[in-house]
């Protein structure tokens, strides 16, 4: 498992077997080469093979996001990993920024990406290190028709990232379900996270305040829920209109839904909310379960909470579940913002994220 970057000058691949790390210059910024005397023509050859499919990567990439550059002016980078190669955002500082605060990895949910950081990148990215991944089958990572997109999963790979760039004194900042799948994370490498940013998201079952609201409900039915996930994308189409109050940019509309344009890309934002258990039954709520029962032992990280009131799905009554989870946490509400608070509300949410980087609590 590797981690592929493109350099700041050209699209050149990593080496195999090299990884990105922070600290060094060639980690993410320049492309390395393998030594003289060092590989044999079949490791050249395979070698040459990865690269290429490196470049295509980020040729795909650029492609993808060339209508809305202005909004998302990020060099890709990719994560070698058995699933498929996971795309994430690598930028800031090569140390991580100042010894407080450590890098940030923001983690998005269901029917979003990497993309929903792209402010806060651009806020925080001149003193922090922020690492910001797509899971498999969203925004730029590869979309395999098989998966595996279960909690379980999603958890084992994020694992892969942190382990890989050897992240450490990580700040984590978690949205709609990327709550459980960050947390999952920290749980398993508590020894590398040191404070917690909460934005609308969840990590226990069963739905606080009551059952799954029923426009997600009806995007699990069997025979319906494919069609209208899938076959019209109706879940990232009217993401873009119930999730925030203040109207989306035309340029950000097309940056949520670019990467979901067919039936065989959507099919992460389908698994997703096919996996969302409703009862013990479900494959998915042990996992759940356990990270729920886990918070406490995160409890001693400073932890801030940022939430939009105005979210219909993740309701105040999730933040409420984060408070009594973590009751030290600062908590800033924001009355007149949904779900996706960071296009509502960053006026008022960048700032709070930023003082407690630089301040804690």
């Amino acid at each position: 498992m590797t981690a592929r970057t493109e350099t700041r000058s050209s699209a050149a691949a990593l080496a195999p077997g090299t990884v990105s790390t922070p600290g060094t210059a060639s980690a993410r910024d320049a492309a390395a080469a393998p030594c003289a005397g060092e590989t044999n023509d079949q490791d050249s050859g395979s070698f040459s093979s990865e690269a290429q499919g490196q470049a295509e990567r980020i040729r795909r990439a650029r492609a993808l996001t060339a209508d809305f550059a202005a909004e998302f002016p990020f060099a890709p980078h990719f994560l070698d990993h058995p699933d498929g190669a996971l795309h994430y955002l690598d930028e800031g500082p090569a140390t991580g920024g100042s010894e407080q605060a450590g890098p940030l990895l923001a983690i998005h949910g269901n029917p979003s990406w990497s993309f929903l950081y792209r402010n806060l990148v651009r806020d925080l990215r001149p003193t922090t290190r922020l690492i910001a991944p797509d899971h498999l089958g969203c925004g730029l990572s590869d979309k395999p028709a098989a998966g595996p997109y279960t909690l379980s999963a999603h958890i084992r790979r994020l694992c892969s990232l942190v382990e890989q760039l050897d992240l450490t004194n990580i700040t984590l900042c978690v949205h709609d379900w990327g709550g459980a799948i960050g947390m999952g994370c920290a749980l398993e490498l508590p020894d590398r996270f040191s404070r917690l940013i909460i934005l609308n998201s969840g990590a226990f079952p069963p739905f606080p305040g009551g059952g799954v609201p029923a426009r997600i409900n009806i995007c699990r039915a069997p025979l319906l829920g494919p069609v209208l996930m899938r076959g019209l994308n109706a879940f990232g189409r009217a993401a873009g209109r119930m999730t925030s109050v203040r109207p989306l940019g035309p340029e950000a509309r097309r940056g949520f839904i670019a990467p979901y344009g067919s039936w065989a890309e959507r099919v992460a934002l389908d698994a997703f909310v096919r996996d969302i258990p409703t009862s013990p039954r479900h494959p998915s709520y042990p996992i759940l379960a356990r990270i729920a029962a886990g918070l406490p032992s995160l409890a001693h990280l400073p932890a801030l909470i940022v939430w939009g009131e105005q979210d219909w799905c993740f309701t105040p009554a999730f933040r409420q579940r984060w408070q009594e989870a973590f009751p030290a946490a600062r908590t800033e509400t924001i009355a007149d913002a949904g779900h996706w608070l960071l296009e509502d509300a960053p006026e008022r949410a960048l700032p709070w994220i930023r003082e407690f980087l630089t301040k804690g609590d």
